[in-house]
């Protein structure tokens, strides 16, 4: 079953955390220590002035201009922290696919699949254990458009941080793709696999006609020996 709210569908395991995040969401942004504008029903969060933007911890009610906006800006804070992130969970919309919400986690959420450890026909040993079931995470909605509200923040570990000299090399910006290319690669390629599908669909249906062909041939030709086959009996015995 699904439900709309605010113009974008949403899963009903969804919409009890957004209802929730709808009727608390005053209350949270006036608690946070920060500058609320007002601007279209949408409130945008700033930094205080006794605050430092690259000290910034995110939160529940921060607002950010585009999903990059918000992804670098987690990007960075779990770097500054001592943890690497990954894209969790996707929500899109029912009526036009569109992404309406995005989880960000730790690398370490969750847990490596059984199958990966217990094979029976493992020639090399398994790699090391990355993932302990960390549940530090920030879920980010779509709001107004192109606006992108934080609706739930977990800070906790259950593991050590990286130290500063541990931490993965930062990519070179060029070689990071933005949610949007992702999102085109992503549908290029499921376009791509609908063509082959159709091609291979096609190529199935001339097989079958060939095929057909072949066996309409096979059973005239059977009939064909059997004519010849009788009209030789036939010349024997006029013979005879």
């Amino acid at each position: 079953m699904a439900g709309t709210s605010g113009g974008h569908d949403f899963f009903d395991s969804d919409r009890g955390l957004e209802d929730e995040t709808f009727a608390r969401e005053d209350g949270l942004l006036h608690s946070c220590n920060s500058h609320s504008v007002m601007n279209d029903d949408l409130i945008f969060m700033e930094p205080s002035a006794s605050g430092s933007a690259e000290n910034l911890e995110p939160f529940t009610g921060m607002t950010f201009q585009s999903l990059d906006d918000a992804r670098d800006f987690y990007y960075e804070y779990a770097k500054r922290t001592g943890f690497t992130i990954r894209t969790n969970r996707i929500r899109h919309s029912l009526k036009n696919t569109a992404i309406i919400g995005r989880d960000f986690v730790c690398s370490r959420e969750g847990f490596r699949a059984a199958k990966h450890t217990l094979r029976k026909d493992r020639v090399l040993p398994p790699r090391p254990i990355t993932r302990e079931g960390c549940k530090a995470m920030i879920r980010l909605a779509a709001r107004d458009g192109d606006k992108w509200l934080v609706t739930k923040f977990v800070r906790e570990h259950n593991h050590k941080l990286m130290t500063n000299s541990k931490f993965p090399g930062e990519l070179p910006i060029v070689n990071i793709l933005s949610e949007e290319e992702k999102d085109k690669k992503i549908q290029d390629l499921n376009d791509e696999l609908q063509r082959e599908r159709e091609r291979s669909a096609s190529f199935q249906q001339q097989l079958h006609l060939i095929l057909k062909d072949l066996e309409e041939h096979a059973e005239f030709m059977s009939t064909r020996v059997e004519d010849i086959v009788y009209g030789m009996k036939e010349i024997e015995l006029d013979d005879v």
